[in-house]
């Protein structure tokens, strides 16, 4: 897998690009732009399982959004993320937990 077009990939199938991303890099560690990104991610990287290859901690962040590696027995890929939208009606539940998988109205309805 190449790491300059997966990301670009992502951020298309994202609807974003190249220019709605603000930094690029490790939030404990420091950050660059899009132009060293390009300069350094033009590499292939084996997305299979095994080892995972790209820094885990390197994230590409935009405007309420950011992109994130994933990784799971090896295999490792992009997540897009974004801010939550704040729902419209304010709650004051009485339970957060249960023994059994539950959404937060489910464990208060």
């Amino acid at each position: 897998m190449n790491l300059l077009n997966e990301t670009i990939d992502v951020l298309n199938n994202s609807g974003k690009t190249r220019s709605d991303v603000r930094w690029i890099g490790s939030t404990h560690y420091g950050y660059f732009d899009w132009e060293h990104f390009v300069k350094i991610a033009d590499v292939e990287y084996n997305d299979g399982y095994g080892a995972a290859e790209v820094a885990r901690d390197l994230v590409i962040v935009g405007d309420n959004w950011w992109l994130e590696r994933k990784e799971y027995d090896g295999s490792e890929w992009w997540d897009f993320k974004k801010l939550p939208i704040k729902p419209q009606n304010k709650i004051e539940p009485k339970r957060l937990t249960s023994t059994n998988d539950r959404t937060l109205r489910e464990l208060n309805e």
